[in-house]
């Protein structure tokens, strides 16, 4: 395979590539208004219990009080009407490249609701038709002091002689938070209660373009299942629900993630409700009924991450809590080499310099393939005038021609199909890196040098793209096979075009390897040449 058609191949994987990603993209349409007999219920503020299908808490017109708690990571706001968190400030990370605003993830708004909500439902919860718990608090301000290490802040509520606490807890240096209700019962009678946890969140589309799409919606992990995305459209056609013990529940976008985790040691209930008529979806757990009795007193855990898309911490919190760092099909490779770029980041602190020096590891460790690949070009090409005479000699019989040239492959040693595997081995690790520059929250807004200040996004200039095309095209023009078909040729000189337009709009730091691996092909291509050349393999084009 010569490299103008290796060229030719490798557009067509790319474009493959481009369309599988649109294709990915049109399966999040926009949502649509359902019909009233698709709707749960006029609300889907809390889920039915299990001993009641129909039972659903109404809307409450009013808030309670709305409390701040804070570590060094993040700031919350909680309503203690519910307890629900209802926005968390992610103090590391700014809203847009070079402002002073923490990013917001978790909000309530008038045009937009994305926030945690949990409490207890069943024989005697406390979220009924009636209304949400209105906790009591002792404050309105709480943060971690430095040298504390842990925030403990209890919101209370007291009915028919039972106390409720709903104890948010905060660590330093972590996006994980404690939700555990203490519930002491002094009542003289058994209680019964079934805790809950859910996101909810405005019913909107999954954004972005065919070179970099992004995905908002739900997924969920179970014993069966350790990963799965559950789309906003998924639940409008069908509702979640699925009895698991251990699993969570999120709400991804782009970077970011939110997620409930349950006791891990019962059985829960993973469930969506869509309440279209709000144009809300809310996606979570439903926890065993647990007993109370009288004079005693009982803890329920669970815990709400609620930040960036962290590998290694989400990892320690829950089992596949991870896998929302979603490097698709090319997760094995992808790994790897996010490890492999992260390590290197640590030693020469800059992003840019990273990726280039994993360019220059992965064209080494593919060497000897290429290598291969150009030796057996160079062979391929001696072989030309053999073939050509083949092709007058045998004329239409392509099957006499077909066997002819088979044999003289077996003669001569050469592999047609030499040079196909460095190509396949590439797209791979492309689509690797791609998808680890789409997904790898430590990217975002990570700059290089000069212009390039957010690797994550596009070249604001498109200087890295166009230098790009113009390293495919010299490779091209130093490719020592010449194409005889004219509309191949004309194919081939509009190919570097072709591929400068589709990475105008990819990230940067994804056009800076493919630039840097250009470059490295070029040199490699020479050395190569060069060696055959002594041996007699290759001659250069006249």
């Amino acid at each position: 395979m010569d490299s103008r058609r290796s060229l030719l191949v490798l557009a067509l994987l790319f474009i493959s590539f481009l369309v599988y990603q649109q294709w990915q993209l049109d399966k999040n349409p926009p949502v649509q208004q359902q019909t009233t007999e698709q709707t749960t219920a006029a609300s889907s503020d809390v889920p039915a219990s299990s001993s009641s299908s129909a039972e659903v808490v109404a809307d409450s017109q009013t808030k309670g009080q709305i409390i701040t708690l804070e570590n060094d990571v993040f700031r919350l706001k909680v309503d203690t009407l519910g307890g629900d968190v209802i926005s968390s400030e992610l103090l590391k990370y700014d809203v847009e490249l070079g402002s002073k605003e923490p990013f917001v993830l978790l909000k309530d708004t008038n045009d937009h609701v994305y926030i945690a909500q949990s409490g207890l439902i069943g024989k005697n919860g406390i979220d009924t038709k009636a209304g949400r718990a209105q906790y009591q608090v002792t404050g309105d301000n709480f943060k971690l002091a430095e040298g504390q290490n842990e925030l403990s802040v209890p919101l209370t509520f007291e009915k028919d002689g039972v106390t409720y606490r709903k104890i948010f807890v905060l660590k330093r240096d972590s996006y994980d938070v404690g939700v555990n209700f203490e519930i002491v019962n002094q009542s003289g009678s058994a209680i019964e209660v079934e805790p809950y946890g859910q996101l909810k969140h405005t019913l909107v589309e999954s954004s972005g373009n065919v070179a970099m799409p992004t995905y908002t919606g739900g997924a969920y992990s179970s014993s069966e299942t350790n990963y799965k995305k559950y789309s906003f459209s998924d639940m409008k056609d069908k509702n979640l629900s699925i009895d698991t013990k251990a699993g969570w529940v999120a709400v991804l976008q782009h970077y970011f993630v939110s997620a409930w985790i349950p006791n891990q040691d019962v059985n829960n209930q993973l469930y969506s409700i869509t309440d279209s008529k709000n144009n809300v979806a809310s996606i979570g757990y439903r926890g065993p009924v647990v007993s109370i009795p009288a004079g005693a007193t009982e803890t329920i855990t669970s815990s709400l991450w609620t930040g960036p898309k962290l590998q290694n911490k989400m990892a320690e919190v829950a089992n596949h809590l991870d896998l929302t760092v979603d490097y698709g099909w090319a997760w094995f490779i992808a790994k790897p080499l996010f490890w492999l770029l992260t390590f290197i980041q640590s030693i020469v602190s800059n992003w840019g310099v990273a990726i280039i020096c994993v360019t220059l590891v992965v064209k080494a460790i593919l060497y000897p393939l290429t290598k291969a690949q150009y030796t057996s070009m160079a062979k391929m090409r001696m072989l030309q005038p053999k073939m050509q005479e083949m092709r007058e000699r045998f004329g239409d019989d392509r099957q006499r021609m077909s066997q002819e040239m088979m044999k003289l492959y077996k003669e001569e040693k050469v592999n047609p199909l030499g040079g196909c595997l460095p190509l396949i081995l590439q797209m791979p690790i492309f689509i690797a890196l791609y998808w680890t520059f789409m997904e790898a929250v430590e990217l975002r807004h990570a700059p290089f040098f000069g212009w390039i200040q957010d690797l994550s996004a596009q070249d604001p200039y498109y200087i890295l793209p166009i230098l790009m095309g113009g390293s495919m095209f010299l490779l091209q023009k130093m490719s020592p096979t010449p194409v005889a078909d004219p509309m191949q040729q004309k194919v081939m000189n509009f190919m570097p075009l072709i591929f400068m337009f589709f990475f105008l709009w990819f990230p940067a730091g994804l056009v800076l390897y493919w630039l840097v691996s250009n470059l490295i092909t070029i040199v490699q291509q020479q050395m190569i040449y060069r060696g055959l050349e002594k041996k007699g393999l290759h001659t250069r084009k006249k």
